[in-house]
């Protein structure tokens, strides 16, 4: 699970959430497949609501069918479903390794 402003960030555009909102809504009926839309939530840990009706209710059959659960809010918890990216080893700087073998 990803809230909008995490993709966001993660596409170096921190600060536009709705922007991957609309990317997502714009998605043509052949990418849906490959694109896991269903995945990306409000930062409440909620399904936006959709213009087409019943999409947020599709969206949420989706999810429990993966696993994720929702409290009686209708919200998911981002302590223990949001994805958390790996952590960035540092880059070997030019003759980095020649050093560390003295």
């Amino acid at each position: 699970m990803a809230t909008y402003g995490q993709v966001a960030e993660l596409a170096g555009l921190a600060g536009h959430a709705r922007q991957v909102g609309y990317a997502l809504a714009g998605l043509h009926e052949s990418d849906v497949e490959d694109v896991p839309w269903q995945r990306v939530i409000n930062t409440k840990g909620e399904i936006s609501p959709r213009a087409i009706p019943g999409a947020d209710e599709f969206q949420r059959v989706l999810l429990e069918d993966e696993g994720i659960e929702f409290d009686l809010r209708g919200r998911i918890s981002l302590t223990k479903y949001r994805w958390k990216s790996p952590a960035k080893r540092p880059t070997p700087t030019p003759g980095s390794r020649e050093r560390q073998a003295r």
